[in-house]
């Protein structure tokens, strides 16, 4: 970094360095999960992604490849599953026996 740099580029040259980033407080302190076990979890994160999506969503077709990554930038995650977005967000609520609580206020 010298001096004659526009101050944008010596603040690029500095980020390019940090590997991570620490959320702001009242994001942590709002976070749905807290159990630093997680971080452990995921690091495999194309294992803990599908774990996630087997477990919170209903799939017609379950998905065998997490991620598509042979076209960059255009990632496809899940492609080759199948799901239902309205059954995944009402139906299956209902099917459980959810169906008299309110869903959205």
């Amino acid at each position: 970094m010298t001096a004659t740099q526009p101050a944008a580029e010596q603040r690029v040259e500095r980020l390019l360095g940090v590997h991570r980033f620490a959320p702001p407080e009242p994001f942590v302190r709002n976070a749905r999960v807290t159990d630093p076990a997680v971080y452990e979890q995921a690091a495999d994160a194309l294992a803990w992604w599908a774990q996630q999506a087997r477990g919170r969503l209903h799939w017609h077709t379950p998905f065998e490849t997490v991620l598509d990554d042979t076209d960059p930038p255009f990632y496809r995650w899940f492609d080759d599953g199948r799901l239902n977005a309205s059954y995944n967000c009402l139906d299956r609520h209902v099917e459980a026996g959810r169906g008299d609580r309110v869903a959205f206020h």
